[in-house]
């Protein structure tokens, strides 16, 4: 392995250490962080049948690209001479991992994964959520594409396009259950600051 490749092996160690150690501490603590494509209409649920699909896709999504991307890192030709898209992919998914921790940090308790189904959140506006709605699916997204830039091989842009689709379908549908459940604040949030960063 070469210092690219290292590097990349840690930004996805760090980044998916903080996801499952952040759903381990609230779990302890009695949280269900972790509600991608739980509940439905029939006990009490407020997820419709599109939103459970849209959690499910997001699931698998995010299930997939994760060896797609080890393998994309592990199999690169390391004597490429575009060693300068592997450091513009490696500070993007450097920033992406910023954003992300950030954004739970933030959160504290009110931090999901998929829509709230019965829980009672509070709506984040402060911090990074000043600069963007959605900060930890931008991480995400960062993330995502950062890895593809430094490692691009044929079938990752495949699973990088599929998980950045399903995390915007999923925005859409948080969208809809955050105006619902907060109203006027969140609507008035929504106009002030964009979906991702500017927009």
């Amino acid at each position: 392995m070469n210092g690219y490749q290292v590097i990349a092996i840690i930004e996805l160690v760090v980044f998916y250490a903080a996801y499952f150690l952040k759903l381990f501490n609230q779990k302890k603590r009695g949280i269900q962080t972790s509600q991608l494509g739980k509940g439905g209409e029939h006990n009490g649920s407020i997820k419709s049948k599109r939103t459970l699909v849209v959690e499910q896709v997001l699931k698998l999504a995010s299930f997939l690209i994760i060896p797609a991307e080890i393998i994309s890192i592990l199999l690169v030709d390391i004597n490429s001479k575009y060693n300068w898209f592997r450091v513009l992919g490696l500070i993007l998914a450097a920033i992406g991992t910023a954003f992300f921790i950030s954004a739970m940090i933030t959160m504290r308790d009110s931090w999901r994964a998929g829509i709230p189904d019965q829980d009672k959140t509070e709506l984040v506006v402060k911090g990074i959520y000043n600069i963007s709605r959605n900060p930890a699916f931008l991480g995400f997204d960062m993330v995502y594409i950062g890895i593809y830039l430094a490692f691009s091989n044929l079938p990752l842009p495949f699973f990088t396009v599929f998980a950045i689709l399903a995390m915007h379908l999923q925005i859409l549908e948080e969208e809809k259950f955050l105006s619902k459940a907060f109203g006027e604040p969140y609507d008035q949030y929504k106009k002030r600051v964009g979906r991702y960063f500017i927009i």
